[in-house]
């Protein structure tokens, strides 16, 4: 800058001192960190510490030399020791705390009571988590003599060394100084500057409230601060922070304006990015929950004014968690987003699409006429979905239900009408074809019910409410017991028995269902460990595990399990559901060749109403099949029931299986399925499910089946 630029600026400055915020302080402050940079080297090097509330934690020889407190004097003072009678406190901590750091120059009184000027330069401390902890003060005697010219000169130089922009326009607004980062921010020099008005920058995006604003702050009505976006040489808009303020000459009229400004482009990306983070899924890019409760409520709050209906649907895509455990996680994550893809390509342009979590999609249709609609809308997103989808080299199918809850019938808030939807889509779940479900009433208290069941059977597991009952295996050819199955039951403080057809689904939704497998193993070992110190001689007994318990760990816990009971392989048999042989066959065989290297033998339970074949079946390590009850109670009178059972029967014989048929009730279906060739059975024409001390018994008396009737 010239010298007469250099005067302006520093005039405009100083009357500005008072009336600006944060800009023009920080330009201050940089201003006073020259001046005592200046001046330290007259001053010994003076240092103490303070805690957050004033009192001094740290005091060095520079500091004991210039007041003259010796350490042991001057620690665990409060700093107002050292403050001159009429000082008052004032703000330094507060601004200090504000900004980070601040330099002012005080009186302050020497142990001799001399009183002297001291510069001080204060900056915030911090412990290791990043919160202030104490302030750390340089002290350096000053004298108060500087020249004016001496003023003038730093002045000029922190202002043309600022980071921030300025420029001084004169009463006709004609653009009289600015500073190199004026330049640097906005791409015009000096030259190209000079004589022009503001609106050089300007962008033309504002509209005319806020130029007004700004207008009538450069006539001198009073300072003003904001975000206004700007326009570059190169055309390039960008936001930036501004303080405008006009100075007025001894006679009270306005005689310059100054503008401070910061280019916040960096600033305004980061905020940009954090906004998305908070209401965006990082893989698919599509609204989180949040965003969309928050759109939803504002779409029901429209619907409530306009008395129109809307809908809310959750698709939830199965199969994903074996896609990804057999093909790794990145090719799960790229299923995900081809699945966002099919369905936003599905839907129109005004409804919403989120992800909640996993693989569940959250639809928003704001406007429909009937439900019908949105059960239209919900076979098309099915349908959707309903072809292989193709993923790099993989062609992958999917799984897909949709709940649907509509607005205002089902709910009033969008937390309650997404729960809804929710708690439809579990239930269409629960099928293994692709299904839609509306949530009604109903719906809602068995929700209701499923979870004070869950939260009941949590208290179960801790409060010793579970057993076991055993239910026989008997042999279809000597009679005798050969084998139990342990069974969950729980007996309820209040209502009993409760009856696992009520407690296992819930259990199996929450994922409760793994930590009652595992109880159930180690309770079964346990009393297989009881009764073998009692000399009962016990055939093995069969556990069921769920297909959450079926992972890679498996046989590790088993081995523990076995181990801590001291319990052999062969006394135990792990009964599996036909279902689980369908998620990802080459792991889940993998899992089950090393049981059976254990010794351990596997059933496979429920057989025939799941998805397997002789040609699937001879692929895994099973040792026995159980005919479900649902074939055996039309036996022998069903000819559909007979036809099943005899190709069961014949296709273990071929696999070297043992058979057991479950649910037997009748002597003609005991004759029945004896004549076929099957194995064993387990049913309540011989025992229904008994406590662990009945089941002794029945042992110990060598109970048997008859097989000519009572």
């Amino acid at each position: 800058m010239h010298e007469p630029e250099i005067d302006q600026c520093l005039s405009l400055v100083r009357a500005a001192r008072g009336q600006q915020g944060e800009a023009l302080a920080q330009t201050l402050a940089q201003l006073e960190a020259a001046l005592m940079a200046q001046t330290a080297a007259t001053a010994p090097a003076a240092a103490m510490e303070l805690d957050l509330a004033g009192y001094v934690t740290g005091w060095n020889p520079g500091a004991e030399q210039m007041f003259g407190y010796t350490a042991d004097e001057a620690l665990g003072q409060h700093v107002l020791f050292l403050y001159v009678d009429d000082d008052e406190a004032g703000n330094i901590a507060e601004l200090v705390l504000e900004s980070g750091s601040a330099v002012t120059d005080v009186r302050r009184r020497r142990k001799s009571g001399e009183v002297i000027w001291v510069r001080l330069s204060i900056a915030l401390a911090c412990d290791d988590s990043g919160e202030p902890c104490g302030m750390q003060v340089r002290l350096a005697r000053v004298n108060q003599g500087l020249s004016l010219q001496e003023k003038t000169s730093l002045h000029a130089r922190i202002i043309e060394d600022s980071d921030q922009g300025v420029l001084i326009t004169d009463a006709n607004e004609r653009i009289v100084s600015i500073n190199g980062a004026f330049t640097r921010i906005t791409g015009y020099t000096m030259a190209e500057a000079i004589g022009q008005t503001p609106d050089l920058l300007r962008s033309g995006v504002h509209d005319a409230d806020l130029r007004a604003q700004v207008r009538s702050a450069m006539q001198g009505a009073g300072p003003w601060r904001g975000e206004i976006v700007g326009r570059r040489k190169n055309g390039e808009l960008f936001p930036q922070s501004v303080t405008i303020s006009a100075v007025r000459d001894e006679r009270g009229r306005i005689s310059h304006t100054f503008s401070l400004f910061s280019d916040i482009s960096r600033h305004k990306a980061v905020e940009a990015r954090m906004q998305k983070m908070a209401n965006y899924d990082a893989l698919t890019g599509l609204p989180n929950q949040g965003l969309l409760t928050q759109l939803l409520g504002q779409a029901m709050t429209e619907a409530r004014r306009t008395r129109t209906h809307g809908a809310v649907l959750v698709v939830e895509v199965g199969r994903l968690g074996s896609i990804s455990d057999t093909l790794g996680h990145e090719v799960g994550n790229a299923l995900l987003v081809e699945v966002a893809r099919l369905l936003r390509a599905t839907l129109r342009e005004g409804d919403l699409l989120a992800r909640l979590d996993g693989g569940k999609f959250a639809i928003g249709l704001l406007h429909v006429e009937k439900r019908e609609h949105a059960a239209l809308v919900a076979r098309k997103l099915i349908d959707s979905l309903a072809a292989p989808i193709v993923t790099g080299p993989h062609s992958l199918q999917v799984g897909t239900h949709v709940g649907i809850a509509v607005y205002p019938d089902d709910a009033a808030d969008p937390e309650t009408l997404l729960r809804g939807a929710d708690v439809a889509s579990s239930r269409a779940g629960r099928t293994h074809e692709p299904a839609l479900l509306f949530f009604s009433e109903e719906m809602n208290q068995r929700a209701k019910e499923h979870l004070r069941i869950e939260s009941e059977l949590r208290d179960a597991l801790a409060n010793d409410e579970l057993m076991l009952y055993y239910q026989p295996k008997v042999s279809l050819r000597s009679g005798r017991i050969v084998g139990a199955e342990a069974l969950l039951r729980w007996r309820h403080p209040v209502r009993g028995l409760v009856s696992p057809g009520v407690f296992i689904p819930v259990a199996e939704e929450t994922g409760l269902i793994t930590e009652l497998g595992n109880w159930v193993v180690e309770e079964a070992c346990r009393q297989i460990r009881q009764w073998r110190d009692a000399n009962v001689i016990m055939p093995p007994v069969a556990v069921n595990l769920s297909a959450r318990q079926f992972d890679r760990g498996l046989p590790q816990r088993m081995g523990q399990v076995l181990e801590q009971y001291q319990v052999h392989p062969e006394q135990l048999m792990l009964e599996i559901t036909e279902s689980l042989l369908v998620r990802g066959a080459d792991s889940v065989i993998a899992i089950m060749n090393e049981l059976v290297a254990m010794g351990l033998a596997l059933a496979l339970d429920d057989f025939g109403t799941g998805y397997s074949s002789l040609a699937y079946l001879k692929k895994f390590p099973i040792s026995t099949l159980k005919i479900d009850r649902a074939f055996v109670v039309g036996l022998p009178h069903e000819q559909n029931d007979c036809a099943i059972a005899r190709a069961i029967v014949t296709m273990g014989q071929q696999l070297r299986q043992e058979i057991v048929a479950e649910g037997v009730e009748t002597m003609e279906q005991m004759h029945f399925l004896r004549e076929l060739g099957c194995d064993q059975l387990q049913g309540y024409l011989f025992s229904q499910p008994v406590p662990a001390a009945d089941f002794e018994r029945m042992l110990r008396e060598g109970r048997r089946l008859s097989f000519t009737g009572p």
